[in-house]
């Protein structure tokens, strides 16, 4: 959104709203100065980030704040790899600004296009089973709250797990600092396995590699697994030639793979064949690299998501359910599913929090209507201890969530003392947390 009274949408066109006002403040005062003009008209204000949230979690019923204008290192600490930036920065933009000081971030997620701030106090997350979610690697906050105060929660503050990952629900992110690592390279090997032997061996390959993940395309009995394993700055690196990443990640990923699924939405019978080619096509490839341009990817055909977090040892036995739903509705389903790990964690409302946790994805193209494949889907992840991730595609609401969460009640308590009236609520928030 670039200009006031314009419709905001999400980049999965799943959500828009059409605020009184937008406001596009440069400056922690300024941040304050739209909080307080909010709370004496009566507004609900949201800050967004890039709108790479499939849920609704982002929409702006009244005053929208776009933060990025708050963008870029504010200031790092000697000695301590600790840097704060501002809550507007693009993820895209983080290596960049990390590189000329000799570090990286510890964790990334396959999609760098969110905001910082957004992808935090969503729940953004990675793979790999030593390695929490981008939340946890942030070691401190300066929030603006719906009582106009700014507030910076340290390193040390038992607020912290609270904060770090507040679905924008307790204020105003203005700037985090994120406990960052020395630059470091990855070596990926991506392989199509079979299938059946990966998800068998599942938790031990996760165990056994830094970052391990895989795809399944529905309708093949291929996995397309992908480990990465984290190695010195000073090892040589032997990145994809330039061409034949452009063929195999703009070409094949993105343009050809578009126009398979439009054809499959308009003609579905045609998905088993398409999918089938996608994983003699794709997948099968070592290099090694920057850990950035590693653990991304860039993503341009339009889809809808949900994705929900499971204990790692109940991940096998779900896929295997998945994978049997697929199979007995005959369904054609042209994405595919995508698994992941990440070690637990001490964030309030992680879906990570206090387990190991496995990932499973599904997606459908933006063009194809999800609701009956992931409320089939969504029922499975329930029945083994699932969590939805928040900025993805769910239709939880606080009754169900409260008993997943351990310190739930405990984050509405501290929801009230930081927006007492409410200033940053919407439908999703209320839908979530309640009322």
């Amino acid at each position: 959104m670039t200009r006031p009274g314009a419709v905001w949408r999400n980049w999965g066109r799943t959500a828009q709203a059409k605020p009184v006002r937008a406001e596009f403040p440069a400056t922690a005062e300024a941040v304050e100065r739209a909080v307080g003009a909010a709370a004496r008209r009566g507004l609900r204000i949201k800050p967004i980030g890039s709108g790479h949230s499939f849920s609704d979690i982002a929409v702006a019923p009244d005053v929208l704040l776009d933060l990025s204008a708050l963008s870029g290192i504010v200031s790092i600490g000697p000695g301590t790899g600790q840097v704060t930036f501002g809550a507007g920065t693009p993820l895209h933009q983080v290596p960049r600004l990390l590189a000329r000081h000799g570090l990286a971030m510890q964790n990334l997620g396959d999609i760098d296009r969110q905001t910082i701030a957004g992808a935090i106090s969503t729940g953004t997350h990675g793979t790999g089973i030593a390695f929490g979610g981008l939340a946890t690697q942030i070691v401190g906050v300066t929030i603006v709250t719906g009582t106009g105060e700014t507030r910076r929660i340290a390193e040390g503050d038992p607020l912290l797990a609270a904060v770090s990952l507040g679905l924008g629900a307790l204020g105003v992110l203005v700037d985090v600092t994120v406990q960052c690592v020395p630059a470091f390279h990855l070596e990926a090997v991506e392989r199509p396995e079979p299938l059946e032997d990966v998800v068998a061996g599942l938790q031990e390959r996760a165990q056994a590699a830094d970052h391990f993940e895989f795809y399944w395309f529905p309708h093949t009995e291929v996995a397309l697994t992908k480990t990465n394993r984290r190695l010195p700055e000073t090892t040589p690196r032997r990145p994809l030639p330039r061409v034949g990443r452009f063929v195999d990640e703009t070409v094949l990923a993105n343009g050809v793979y578009r126009g398979m699924c439009a054809v499959g939405s308009a003609l579905p019978p045609v998905i088993p064949s398409f999918s089938r080619l996608a994983t003699r096509v794709t997948g099968d490839r070592t290099y090694l690299d920057r850990s950035h341009r590693v653990f991304t990817q860039t993503r341009g055909v339009r889809f809808r998501e949900m994705e929900y977090a499971l204990p790692a040892e109940r991940v096998a036995g779900a896929f295997a359910e998945v994978r049997s739903l697929i199979a007995a509705k005959r369904w054609r389903i042209s994405f595919p599913l995508e698994v992941r790990f990440a070690s637990g964690d001490d964030r309030w409302l992680s879906t990570a929090y206090g387990r190991p946790t496995g990932y499973i994805a599904v997606h459908r193209y933006f063009r194809e209507d999800p609701t009956a494949y992931f409320a089939a889907v969504e029922e499975i992840m329930l029945a083994h201890g699932g969590r939805p991730h928040w900025g993805k595609l769910h239709s939880l609401g606080a009754d169900v969530l409260r008993d997943r969460y351990p310190r739930f009640d405990d984050f509405l308590e501290l929801r009230r003392a930081f927006d007492p009236d409410g200033l940053f609520r919407n439908a999703y928030l209320d839908r979530v947390l309640g009322l």
